[in-house]
């Protein structure tokens, strides 16, 4: 999740609401994204994480001011990428269509229709109104990994009074828009004749995060895993919620799948977190050979997913915590008295400290 321009001003908004006055109307006006991603607010922001980040992520994802900036973010996003922000194309595993929806300025929801028995399944559906040709379909539900995050969840409620007999899943744990069946770890749902998803708990970027696993056998083809803000090409999440600790066994659940599992992420960020993997392990032969493929894919504003987990587990640094190669290009040795876990949460910290200042992000 990238948080909105408008979070530069909050301190001064915080302190103008205290005093009784709210005047934000000039300081919208003025805000631009580039000018928060390169102001000194935001580089201690993403250092620090407190307290102006947790002000601002609290705002954004808690209150009807977030929402209200989150239509506006939408709006901005057609106006500026009116066909979406990357070119895509569905993957068809006999008979399941799964396609990716360029959404806001890098996101991607996803549907999944079961071309037997005229089912969709959308994850994530920040926007509502992008037309992926739902006319045909007969019966309709959401599923949401982030809960509280707007650019995950935001267009739950307009999908929901579109399709009336709309379902929507998600963790009990934070408060999803419009949800009507609540899940937790390791449970399954059934949807068509030949879908079944299992959920499986992943907190770290937020408490109740979840990511949704269809499995293939039934289909006689690779499951895929829709890996909201867990893990990206080449990438993994911020902890806004959560410590290494609990990221690494988050990743780790994701680590255990199949390796021809498809891994489809809820970010269009492959080129990024391959340029930092590449500073981060500049000898690693698989990384650059992806770097090269996803910079002619980005030139021409193709989508980069899906990779799948046998690719990410050779470049992929937040899923590398266990490499000696990692271990020695960040100079960090295991302490005498550390446990192997500490020692690889102590490595994914470190990682993420350095994604998070890294300049381009």
């Amino acid at each position: 999740m990238a948080l909105p321009d408008w979070t530069v001003y909050l301190p001064v908004l915080c302190f103008a609401s205290v005093c009784g006055g709210f005047y934000i109307c000039r300081v919208f006006k003025c805000a631009r994204i580039s000018a928060w991603k390169n102001s000194p607010i935001a580089k201690l922001m993403a250092r620090t994480e407190k307290p102006l980040f947790w002000i601002a992520y609290s705002l954004y994802t808690r209150t009807k001011l977030g929402y209200i900036f989150h239509k506006r973010q939408m709006r901005k996003a057609r106006e500026r990428y009116p066909a979406g922000h990357s070119r895509t194309q569905p993957t068809i595993i006999n008979g399941i269509k799964i396609i990716p929806v360029p959404i806001l300025s890098d996101n991607y929801s996803y549907v999944v229709i079961d071309t037997a028995s005229n089912m969709a399944v959308v994850v994530d559906p920040a926007d509502p109104q992008p037309d992926v040709g739902f006319s045909n379909i007969v019966q309709f539900v959401q599923i949401n990994r982030i809960l509280n995050e707007k650019d995950h969840s935001g267009g739950n409620r307009a999908l929901k009074r579109r399709y009336r007999s709309c379902r929507v899943y998600g963790n009990a744990m934070d408060n999803i828009p419009g949800l009507t069946h609540p899940l937790s770890d390791q449970d399954t749902i059934d949807f068509g004749t030949r879908l079944r998803f299992r959920a499986f708990y992943t907190p770290g970027h937020t408490v109740g995060h979840i990511i949704y696993l269809p499995d293939g056998r039934a289909l006689g083809g690779p499951s895929s895993l829709f890996s909201g803000d867990l893990v990206f090409l080449s990438g993994c999440g911020r902890m806004f919620e959560g410590n290494a600790s609990t990221m690494l066994s988050s990743l780790d659940t994701v680590g255990s799948l199949n390796d021809d599992t498809l891994l489809w992420p809820g970010h269009e960020y492959a080129e990024d977190n391959l340029l930092f993997a590449a500073e981060v392990e500049p000898c690693n032969v698989v990384q650059k050979q992806k770097l090269l493929w996803v910079l002619q894919q980005r030139g021409q504003r193709l989508c980069t997913c899906p990779s799948t987990l046998a690719e990410e587990k050779q470049y992929n640094p937040f899923l590398r915590s266990h490499s000696q190669d990692l271990h020695r290009a960040l100079g960090l040795q295991q302490k005498q008295d550390e446990d192997w876990t500490s020692y690889r949460a102590r490595v994914l910290e470190e990682l993420r400290r350095r994604k998070d200042i890294y300049k381009d992000r």
